[in-house]
């Protein structure tokens, strides 16, 4: 995807998660991050848009501290965050293509400016999802392409890395396959970080997971659950996902 659709799809779901928050109201507890209500998340999401912003805003290039969000409430908060928001597209933006800042996941990106654009476009669709469990409403769908590619980032960036929390005694085989785009993933599952090849690497896995990519998108991401007729072979290997898998 080009950074101009991930900046795109950032300033459209962050605008959506703003008015679904705002129509569940801050108080509101969220299913899908247990203990949170929207104040929570709005502070959150909030917050990882300033943090993110500065990066890219200031090529700062050496991780920094993680900003505090204030402790506001109702329409004083949906305020603060649509401010962040705003600003964090505007900074994407207009940044400078070579802009150099620190990113932090392993996956290749092409430049430190895709990189934050991506990361942000996901972080943010992925909590809109989360403010509208506390709406109760069903979750506005994705694009196939798009959902794709956050299964990508999820399991060959951010379980890649050495604080994924998704280990086995015995090594395990997990594919991914994505029914409309095509796409496939098989996740090598150990006592070290998951090792993810993409593509169909021939071993006999030892639990397959196959559903259209948006699908995918929301239940590896722990936002509905991996379970059903996608799910063929071991299943408890699906419920280990579940279980250790969790990005807030």
């Amino acid at each position: 995807m080009k950074i101009s659709e991930y900046v795109e799809t950032l300033a459209r779901e962050g605008e959506l998660l703003a008015d679904v928050a705002e129509r569940a109201g801050t108080d509101a507890l969220i299913p899908t991050c247990p203990g949170w209500r929207v104040a929570d998340l709005l502070r959150h999401t909030g917050a990882v848009h300033r943090w993110a912003a500065g990066y890219v805003r200031d090529a700062i290039v050496e991780p920094g501290p993680f900003p505090d969000a204030p402790e506001l409430t109702g329409a004083e908060l949906l305020a603060w965050y649509r401010e962040g928001h705003a600003a964090l597209v505007r900074t994407l933006t207009e940044a400078p293509a070579d802009v150099q800042c620190w990113t932090f996941l392993p996956t290749a990106a092409p430049s430190p400016l895709a990189f934050w654009a991506r990361r942000q476009a996901h972080e943010t669709t992925v909590h809109r999802m989360d403010a509208e469990a506390a709406l109760g409403a069903l979750y506005t769908p994705v694009t196939a392409e798009f959902a794709e590619d956050g299964v990508d980032e999820l399991l060959t960036g951010f379980h890649a890395r050495p604080r994924s929390r998704v280990r086995a005694e015995e090594p395990r085989v997990l594919r991914i396959r994505s029914a409309d785009t095509g796409a496939v993933w098989t996740v090598h599952v150990s006592q070290e970080p998951p090792r993810t090849v993409q593509g169909d690497t021939g071993e006999a896995p030892d639990c397959e997971v196959t559903g259209v990519a948006s699908w995918l998108y929301a239940a590896l991401w722990n936002r509905l659950p991996l379970a059903g007729p996608e799910v063929t072979g071991d299943e408890s290997l699906a419920r280990h996902w579940t279980q250790t898998a969790a990005i807030v």
